[in-house]
C-alpha cells in the first residue's frame, strides 16, 4: 500500500511579532499614541478603557477586542469605573484574511481567553524583562527558554485570529452556511460528570468571589456548598493546579491589586474590605504572592503611568526563530 501526502497551507500566518504586553494600569494612565506599519490588537481582560483609532474613539469593556490596521494612529486612556487590565499584541501578517479585521471591535469567548492566557504564559518563559511596560524598547530571549516557545506563541495567536474570523465572518453567510460553520467549531461532547464538575467548580468560584471579605476555611466552603473535602480539593487541583484556599488567597490579592489601581482606598481600607485581620498580615500575604509589598506594587504601576512617553521604533522578532536574531521592543511581563 502506498501513501500520498498533502501540503498543509497557512491561510493566516504571523510572520513577525513586535510586541506582547499584559498591562495592569492605574486609573489615571494615558498613552498619547503611536502608529506603526503592522497590525495591533488590544483586548480588555478586566475593567474598561478608552482607545483612539484614527479620528475615532471607543470605550472598550471586559471581553472586547479592537484591531488597529497598519499605520493607523492609536492611543489608550484609562479612567473609567474600574482600572483596566489589557492584553496588547502587535504583529505583521500578509495574509488576505487579515483584511477582515480592519476597523473591527469584537467580543472574545472563554476559549479565546484561554488561548490568550497561553500566549502570555509562554511569553513569560520565553522573554526576559516585564510584560507591563509600554515604553520598553528592547527585547531579549531567556537563555533557558522552553523549546518551541516562539512556535507556541505564534500558533496560539494564529488559532485565536482564525477562530475570530470563522465566528464573525459567518454572520455574512446564509443560514445553512452559518449552521455548518458553527457545527464545525463545536467542541466534542462532554460526559454528564464533566458537565457536573464544571458547574460545581463555577458555582464554588462564584461563591469565593462573593465572599472575598470573609475569612473562609475549607470546612466552611464544604458546608456552604454541600461538597466533600476530597472532591473539592480534587476539582481545584485538576483545574487550577492548586488547592482551594490557595486559589482563594490569589483571588483576594488580585482584588487588592484592582483596588490599589482604582486609587479610591488606602491600604488599611483595602485590607479591611478584603477581610484581612491586620494591615501587616495583608502586606505579608500580598508580598508572598506577588513578590512585592502593596506600596511597592503601587509605586511600580504608578511609575509606569507617570513616565513620559518615548518615541518608539519597532524592529521585529521573527517568530520562526529560536532566539538567535535581534531583539525587538515591547515584550514585557505581568507580575
Amino acid at each position: 500500500m502506498s501513501y500520498q501526502g498533502i501540503s498543509l497551507s497557512s491561510e493566516l500566518a504571523i510572520s513577525q511579532l513586535f510586541s506582547l504586553h499584559y498591562f495592569e494600569y492605574m486609573n489615571g494612565f494615558y498613552f498619547p499614541g503611536e502608529s506603526h506599519p503592522f497590525w495591533e490588537f488590544i483586548c480588555v481582560d478586566k475593567g474598561d478603557v478608552t482607545i483612539g483609532a484614527g479620528d475615532r474613539s471607543f470605550l472598550l469593556t471586559r471581553g472586547e477586542i479592537a484591531f488597529h490596521e497598519p499605520n493607523e494612529f492609536h492611543w489608550v486612556k484609562a479612567g473609567g469605573k474600574t482600572a483596566p487590565c489589557l492584553i496588547v499584541v502587535s504583529f505583521s501578517s500578509d495574509s488576505p484574511l487579515m483584511e477582515f479585521f480592519r476597523g473591527k471591535i469584537l467580543h472574545i469567548t472563554e476559549p479565546d481567553r484561554r488561548l490568550l492566557a497561553r500566549v502570555v504564559q509562554e511569553a513569560r518563559g520565553f522573554l526576559m524583562g516585564r510584560l507591563d511596560d509600554p515604553y520598553q524598547t528592547s527585547l531579549s530571549i531567556r537563555p533557558d527558554a522552553p523549546a518551541g516557545a516562539a512556535q507556541v506563541i505564534r500558533t496560539c495567536l494564529e488559532q485565536f485570529l482564525i477562530g475570530l474570523f470563522r465566528r464573525y465572518a459567518s454572520e455574512d453567510l446564509g443560514a445553512e452556511s452559518i449552521k455548518k460553520t458553527k457545527a464545525s467549531l463545536s467542541p466534542p461532547g462532554k460526559t454528564t460528570k464533566e458537565n457536573a464538575d464544571e458547574d460545581t467548580f463555577e458555582e464554588i468560584r462564584q461563591y469565593l468571589s462573593r465572599n472575598l471579605a470573609a475569612h473562609l476555611t475549607i470546612e466552611q466552603i464544604c458546608s456552604d456548598n454541600l461538597i466533600g473535602r476530597s472532591r473539592l480539593q480534587k476539582l481545584f487541583h485538576e483545574r487550577c493546579r492548586q488547592g482551594v484556599i490557595e486559589y482563594y488567597s490569589h483571588m483576594k490579592v488580585e482584588a487588592a491589586k484592582q483596588l490599589i489601581r482604582n486609587e479610591q482606598m488606602n491600604f488599611t481600607q483595602i485590607a479591611e474590605s478584603l477581610g484581612y485581620s491586620s494591615i501587616h498580615y495583608f502586606s505579608r500575604q500580598f508580598k508572598k504572592l506577588t513578590g512585592m509589598t502593596p506600596s511597592e506594587y503601587a509605586s511600580s504601576i504608578r511609575a509606569i503611568s507617570e513616565r513620559p512617553p518615548l518615541h518608539i521604533q519597532h524592529t521585529g522578532l521573527r517568530t520562526g526563530s529560536q532566539g538567535h536574531g535581534k531583539s525587538s521592543p515591547d515584550f514585557v511581563e505581568k507580575e
